[in-house]
């Protein structure tokens, strides 16, 4: 029993260490850089959209019904230091996240002999938005303020089933070939549109449907932007790191 015990307490070795050190600071650097981006983009791109919807939502501009049209370019609130700050740190620490999750799935294709290059990268990148982002808009797009939807819980189910289903696809189509590997592509593509995403009882909402529109388009085009530069600073890092690892061993 104390030999059982001691090989478990046993420490990692140095070459996994190493391994575990790669993937920290290359996703570290990688999602720093891309969740940076990522927010520089929001708020010159979508916080206008959303704090625009937002006026619709409280009742200060109304759609339909009020004296006056409502203005496509409201006069909006200026830089706000702790709101936007926060935005931006948590927009960082969201894509350190799946920086993490994007660099483990690296180390582990390269460990069964294939390569990854920051080139590459932007390949993941893409994968990774079509998996979180794409895929789950299909059925579930993104939406502004005072919009009606479904049952939270379950929306949330939905979303995490189809990053799965969607994630695990692109890893087969990528990685293995034959007809049965297709066919199971196919299959975990469709079916979280086939079952459907939840839907609301009946739609409703103050905010007019170009804004509503522009916001999903703007969502669209940030994440994919973001998650670009992160597939590439991904690969890139992940590379250099290990050269470097290389060199001081």
């Amino acid at each position: 029993m104390m030999r059982h015990m001691t090989c478990a307490t046993q420490p990692a070795s140095p070459a996994t260490s190493m391994q575990y050190n790669r993937i920290l600071i290359s996703a570290l650097f990688a999602g720093a850089i891309a969740g940076l981006i990522a927010a520089l983009l929001q708020l010159v791109f979508v916080q206008p959209v959303l704090l625009h919807a937002e006026l619709y939502e409280s009742g200060a501009l109304e759609h339909f019904g009020g004296s006056t049209a409502a203005s496509l370019h409201p006069v909006l609130p200026r830089f706000n230091a702790l709101r936007d700050g926060m935005s931006i740190l948590f927009s960082a620490l969201i894509y350190i996240g799946y920086a993490m999750i994007i660099v483990a799935l690296m180390a582990f294709a390269e460990q069964n002999g294939h390569e990854i290059t920051a080139k590459k990268g932007l390949l993941w990148g893409l994968a990774g938005f079509i998996s979180c982002h794409f895929a789950p808009g299909l059925s579930l797009a993104p939406e502004v303020p005072g919009v009606a939807s479904g049952d939270i819980v379950m929306r949330q189910l939905w979303w995490f089933s189809t990053v799965i289903a969607t994630g695990l696809a692109l890893w087969l189509l990528a990685f293995n070939k034959g007809l049965p590997v297709y066919t199971a592509v196919v299959t975990l593509l469709l079916a979280p549109h086939i079952i459907g995403a939840p839907e609301p009882d009946s739609f409703a909402g103050p905010v007019p449907p170009e804004l509503a529109s522009l916001f999903a388009a703007r969502a669209f085009g940030v994440g994919m932007a973001a998650w670009v530069v992160l597939g590439a600073c991904a690969g890139y890092f992940w590379v250099k790191e290990g050269q470097r690892q290389t060199a001081l061993a």
